[in-house]
């Protein structure tokens, strides 16, 4: 357990932090309210310790700007045990109000400090706990159950905030749709099992191929998604017209190269995928007409042949 222990007085840090230590826990210090709410913001620990009167600002109002800044961030609540010389009733009620969750004399008896901590320790376990399986159902709220990329509403949230970025730094803002060449012909003679097979191996290319974009610099936070049924998206934040072809040729080059069986698929006899893209040099247009264009070229793609990608008219 990580503990945030707030005070001004150097004899009580001294002692406290060596009772506390004993116990095996980590220790972080702030001398003054102020101090508290940035070491709160930098250390995300389990538990603060806050004494209440203390120069530049007091507990009280630290308490109150670490509660406003939880709800800011939507972070999870955070015990705060206040630390007094004086356990009046005033005191007492004003803590509470002020944010606080419990009230503990700085010179506690050691079994008593010792309980507190093994109660405190037992809810930080709990939030954390609580944290990974948060994390995991927003995870699972994100991804495409089959494919495992991102779904349609986790895409349309993350393209709009890149889209209003490109916007905002006047960034290129690039755009692949892709589509599973003759799928339906595919599923009716292999069966829905194959099928969805065939769309986890395509997902998974499409996905290595935009990650490994990334990783050699060709584009910028590039991210593929499952735009729905046999058809897929890869989001291109920061792309030059250039980029965006090789990696819409490279996704296409893969897919076929998986050698997937597809014997209605003619002239290839394996899975094949066909792509469309669309660039805004400058962002500052529709985000749904850059979906339109996109669209439009990957049926160009189409008509063309398949097994093929056109990013330009």
């Amino acid at each position: 357990m990580k503990i945030l222990l707030v005070d001004d007085a150097h004899s009580v840090v001294m002692v406290m932090t060596a009772r506390l230590a004993s116990y095996g826990y980590e220790i972080v210090h702030a001398s003054n309210g102020h101090e508290a709410v940035e070491a709160f913001a930098a250390q995300a620990p389990d538990l603060v310790l806050m004494d209440i009167e203390m120069p530049v600002m007091n507990g009280f109002e630290a308490t109150n700007q670490i509660r406003a800044l939880e709800a800011t961030k939507q972070w999870a609540w955070t015990p705060i045990i206040f630390l007094t010389s004086s356990d009046t009733v005033k005191n007492l009620v004003t803590a509470i109000e002020a944010g606080g969750d419990d009230f503990m004399s700085k010179f506690v008896p050691e079994p008593v400090l010792n309980a507190k901590m093994k109660a405190m320790s037992r809810i930080a376990a709990l939030r954390q706990s609580l944290s990974r399986a948060n994390q995991k159902l927003q995870d699972l709220a994100n991804q495409d159950g089959l494919t495992g990329l991102c779904n349609r509403r986790s895409m349309d949230l993350r393209a709009e905030q890149f889209w209003l970025m490109a916007v905002s730094q006047a960034k290129p803002f690039g755009l692949l749709m892709l589509d599973i060449d003759n799928f339906k012909k595919f599923n009716d003679h292999y069966g829905h099992q194959s099928g969805d097979d065939c769309l986890r191996q395509v997902a998974q290319a499409v996905h290595s191929v935009t990650q490994e974009a990334n990783a050699q610099g060709l584009v910028v936070g590039a991210f593929a998604a499952r735009y729905g049924g046999e058809e897929f998206a890869v989001i291109v934040p920061d792309s030059s017209a250039d980029a965006l072809q090789s990696l819409a040729q490279k996704i296409v080059f893969t897919v076929a190269a998986l050698g997937v069986p597809h014997a209605l698929n003619e002239a290839w006899a394996v899975v094949t995928i066909s792509v469309g893209g669309a660039l805004e040099p400058v962002a500052g247009g529709v985000l749904s007409n850059l979906f339109r264009q996109a669209d439009a070229r990957l049926y160009d793609a189409k008509k063309r042949g398949r097994n093929r990608s056109v990013t330009q008219s």
